[in-house]
C-alpha cells in the first residue's frame, strides 16, 4: 500500500465516520419529540447493510491492502444498527413493522453472502463475489437518499434532508472514489464514484430549496391571501351599498 493510497484510507475513515454520526442531530429530534416525523428509516437500514458487506470484502482473506475499508466499516454497521434500533422505537406501528422486516432483509443477506464465501469460494472468485456484494448495496446505500430528494422537490423544503449527511455523503463517497483509483480496485471506485455524484446532488438541491419554506406554507399563504381578498371584496361592496341606504332614508 503506497503511501498516498493509505492517506486517502486514513482521510476515507474520518469522512465515513463523520458520515455515521451526522444523522445524532436527527435522532436526538426523534428521541425528544418521540416520533420519526418524515424521516425514512430506508437509508440507515441500507447502510447498515453496505457497511456490514464493505467490512467483510475488506478483510485480508477476502480482499488484501484493504483493512482500513473494513475497521471503518465495522464501527459504522454498529453506529448503524443503533439508529436503526432507535428508529424502531419511535416509528408508529406500520412504518416499525416494515422496518423490522427491512432489518431482517439487511441481517438475512449479510448472512448468506459471508457464509456463500466462507464455506463455497476461494481466492479470487471469494474476492469477486464479495466485491459485486459490496458493491451492488453500496450503491443502494447511495441512491436510498433518492426519496428524500424527491420530497425536497416536491415540497422545496430541505426540512427532512439534513446538510451534514448530503455534506459528508459527498466526501464520504470522493475519498473513498479517489482510495478505489490508487488501489486499482473497480469495487471501491464505480460505487463511491456514483455516490459522490449523488451527495454534490443533494448539496445542490440544499443550496437550491434552503432558504424556501415549503409547498405546505405556500399553500397556507395562498389561502389567507384569498380571505383576504374575500374580506376586501366585501368590504367594498358594503361601503358602496351605505350611501344608497343614506339617501333612501332622507327620501
Amino acid at each position: 500500500m503506497s503511501v498516498l493510497h493509505f492517506l486517502f484510507g486514513i482521510f476515507g475513515n474520518a469522512t465515513a465516520l463523520f458520515l455515521f454520526l451526522s444523522p445524532i442531530v436527527t435522532f436526538r429530534r426523534i428521541i425528544k419529540k418521540k416520533l420519526i416525523e418524515d424521516f425514512s428509516g430506508v437509508p440507515y437500514n441500507m447502510t447498515l447493510l453496505n457497511c456490514l458487506l464493505s467490512a467483510w470484502y475488506g478483510l485480508p482473506f477476502v480482499s488484501p491492502n484493504n483493512i482500513l475499508v473494513s475497521t471503518i466499516n465495522g464501527a459504522g454497521a454498529v453506529i448503524e444498527a443503533v439508529y436503526v434500533v432507535v428508529f424502531i422505537i419511535y416509528a408508529p406501528q406500520k412504518v416499525r413493522s416494515k422496518m423490522l422486516g427491512l432489518f431482517a432483509l439487511v441481517v438475512a443477506v449479510f448472512a448468506a453472502v459471508a457464509l456463500v464465501s466462507l464455506l463455497i469460494l476461494h481466492g479470487q472468485t471469494r474476492r469477486l463475489f464479495c466485491g459485486f456484494a459490496a458493491a451492488i448495496f453500496s450503491f443502494c446505500m447511495y441512491a436510498s437518499p433518492l426519496s428524500v430528494m424527491r420530497l425536497v422537490i416536491r415540497t422545496k423544503s430541505v426540512e427532512f434532508m439534513p446538510f451534514f449527511l448530503s455534506l459528508f455523503v459527498f466526501l464520504c463517497g470522493t475519498s473513498w472514489f479517489i482510495f478505489g483509483l490508487l488501489g486499482h480496485d473497480l469495487f471501491l471506485v464505480v460505487p463511491n464514484g456514483c455516490g459522490s455524484a449523488l451527495g454534490a446532488m443533494q448539496l445542490i438541491l440544499y443550496a437550491i430549496y434552503r432558504n424556501h419554506k415549503g409547498a405546505a406554507t405556500g399553500e397556507e399563504d395562498s389561502v389567507e391571501m384569498s380571505k383576504a381578498k374575500t374580506q376586501m371584496n366585501g368590504t367594498e361592496k358594503t361601503e358602496k351599498k351605505a350611501p344608497q341606504n343614506s339617501v333612501a332614508n332622507q327620501v
